[in-house]
């Protein structure tokens, strides 16, 4: 989910940086127009960087894979920020479910459905993209594990604050994998929220 979008209080972008964040979606841009002309294994990087009028040594200095170009977003950020501004007080669930509903508002504000229905697609039909996405995991789970470490007094690595940083991320990532197998017909907000209700709640 692309959340990159700035909150008012936020200081104003740089224009080096608005050239990076024109650059890499440009990219992602091309990148799918691609995927939905040919499909994900007929799109080269080479066609990639042509379709963006870039080099392909550019298209790897934002995204080391093809993959990530499908999967890499600005969420984890939003998610470690916005969890940490959260009330000490409240429960890690509870803040997950609050931060994520403001990311996927972001997300659905600034890609189209079609965009967004194709990523989760190709992250359940295409096993490079579904491979990647395991790796992905990993990253935004220690992201977690640090939050989580910091509210609770617990030790980062811990087996149990590793355990439950997994699990809220593993819920996220399956709902999403649900939609996508489903055919989008449900809302996606609404499976999140489910989600993160099982494993606040169990079954």
């Amino acid at each position: 989910m692309a959340a990159s979008a700035q909150t008012p209080a936020e200081p104003k972008v740089g224009l080096r940086e608005r050239k990076k964040i024109k650059t890499r979606t440009a990219i992602r841009e091309a990148t799918y127009r691609l995927i939905e002309e040919q499909g994900y294994d007929a799109t080269t990087v080479e066609q990639i960087a042509e379709a963006a009028e870039v080099s392909p040594s550019t298209v790897f200095r934002y995204f080391p894979t093809k993959e990530d170009i499908v999967l890499t977003d600005e969420f984890d950020p939003v998610l470690e920020r916005e969890l940490r501004a959260r009330p000490a007080d409240e429960s890690i669930v509870d803040s997950v479910r609050h931060v994520v509903e403001h990311a996927m508002g972001l997300a659905f504000g600034q890609e189209s459905p079609d965009v967004v229905r194709m990523r989760t697609r190709l992250q359940v039909e295409t096993p490079a993209v579904r491979s990647r996405m395991m790796e992905s995991m990993s990253v935004t789970g220690r992201l977690m594990c640090r939050v989580i470490a910091e509210r609770t007094g617990r030790d980062a690595d811990g087996l149990e604050v590793r355990v439950y940083a997994m699990a809220l991320v593993g819920a996220i990532m399956q709902a999403t994998m649900y939609w996508a197998e489903h055919e989008h017909e449900e809302d996606l907000r609404d499976l999140v929220l489910r989600a993160l209700d099982t494993v606040q709640q169990g079954l």
